[in-house]
């Protein structure tokens, strides 16, 4: 399936994955992410359950502080 990942094209090598299955595929370990998909917000708790579909936009930030 081809999908964007923060404006990028990417092809990921299955037919079906969850947004929660796309940040372990990434290996994105930074503990304070924010997730979009096709620029709705997607909560930390419903990851597992979010399907990424063939074209979807998917954004994933890490969340930094700093001084």
């Amino acid at each position: 399936m081809k999908i964007i990942l923060n404006n990028r094209e990417e092809v990921i090598d299955r037919d079906t994955i969850t947004l929660e299955e796309l940040i372990q595929y990434k290996s994105y370990t930074f503990k304070l992410l924010v997730t979009k998909i096709n620029d709705q917000l997607v909560k930390k708790d419903d990851r597992k359950i979010t399907h990424i579909k063939d074209g979807d936009k998917v954004v994933v930030l890490h969340m930094i502080s700093g001084g």
